[in-house]
């Protein structure tokens, strides 16, 4: 089968930054926020949609990989927040490009979404069905938040965008290893507006189409599962954790992605983040980072990028990179 690796990379946010200080309304402090959650500002938009916000940053990583709409032959959505329930933020965004020559489609799986769709992407490529696949990690949290509760900290509004394609040369994704657990399905949900519980004057005022996390849960869960499956993941393609150059994770919290690192033996100076400036973005979060690191010219040749992820579902798993 053939490699497939990353020929373009794009982002977007907001303009609109809504700093620490401002939740001081729900009793935090931008001390607290730092220090626990590792984050400074966030981006919320003021109007534009998730679809808004994917298309520009589609936009993005089909210029950087010097290629053209009608290049693209698929287009998968990763998000937790789609302008509709239908049709697919996939379908908004395809027209917002204009690629209508692309095949759309949405991946549900929250704050693992970028990296279960970029898998996706992948198999597509790997069997020579398509050659030029468009993934975009896109989430509009502030839509779906109680501002007036004190884990409104957590989000913020962005997308980031990858393309796909295929390689001759020794480069590209290793391999994934993808975990679910339906049994976790309560510790992160939006509870109310799908077929459980269909939206109604009760359920409105009850607040419950705004998400509820339990933290503890979270985190411990994190710092469970996503050392586990780095090690299933090097033990499988026989590299030591000593020859990973690079983490690029998910933005849950500083602090879990500390404790992951210290589980795995991995200096915490190559676990990559940005969410003092993003917090945490959802399915923006693993493509917005690597769009920055790669226009900053982070990486060189024949580095190997470690992916990791865990989300609501639960959801978790990592990918190893030869760059």
């Amino acid at each position: 089968m053939r490699n497939v690796y990353i020929k373009g990379t794009g982002s977007y946010a907001p303009d609109n930054v809504v700093k620490n200080d401002f939740f001081k309304r729900v009793g935090s402090s931008d001390e607290w926020i730092f220090e626990h959650l590792g984050i400074r500002e966030r981006r919320i938009s003021t109007g534009e949609t998730t679809s808004d916000l994917g298309y520009r940053a589609g936009l993005n990583a089909i210029e950087d990989a010097g290629l053209t709409v009608d290049d693209i032959d698929l287009l998968i959505v990763a998000t937790a927040t789609p302008d509709r329930q239908a049709p697919s933020c996939a379908c908004f965004v395809q027209e917002k490009l204009g690629a209508f020559k692309t095949v759309a489609f949405d991946v549900a799986a929250v704050c693992s979404g970028a990296l279960f769709t970029i898998s996706v992407g992948v198999q597509f490529i790997k069997t020579g069905m398509y050659n030029n696949v468009l993934v975009i990690g896109a989430d509009t949290f502030s839509t779906i938040t109680d501002w007036n509760r004190r884990d409104s900290v957590f989000f913020g509004d962005g997308a980031g965008a990858m393309v796909l394609s295929h390689t001759d040369e020794d480069m590209g994704f290793i391999d994934f290893n993808l975990h679910s657990d339906g049994r976790g399905k309560d510790h992160f949900s939006i509870p109310a507006g799908g077929s459980e519980q269909p939206t109604n004057q009760d359920t409105l005022n009850s607040k419950l189409h705004y998400f509820q996390m339990n933290g503890k849960e979270v985190y411990k869960t994190a710092i469970e599962v996503v050392p586990k499956s780095i090690d299933e993941i090097l033990t499988k393609n026989n590299y030591l954790i000593e020859q990973i150059d690079f983490m690029i994770p998910h933005q849950p919290s500083i602090r879990i992605l500390e404790e992951i690192a210290h589980r795995v033996h991995l200096p915490f100076s190559k676990v990559m983040t940005n969410m003092d400036r993003y917090a945490n973005t959802s399915g923006g979060t693993i493509p917005i980072l690597l769009d920055e690191l790669h226009r900053a010219n982070k990486f060189s040749t024949n580095d190997i990028l470690l992916f990791a992820a865990v989300g609501a579902g639960w959801t978790w798993g990592t990918a190893l990179y030869k760059w």
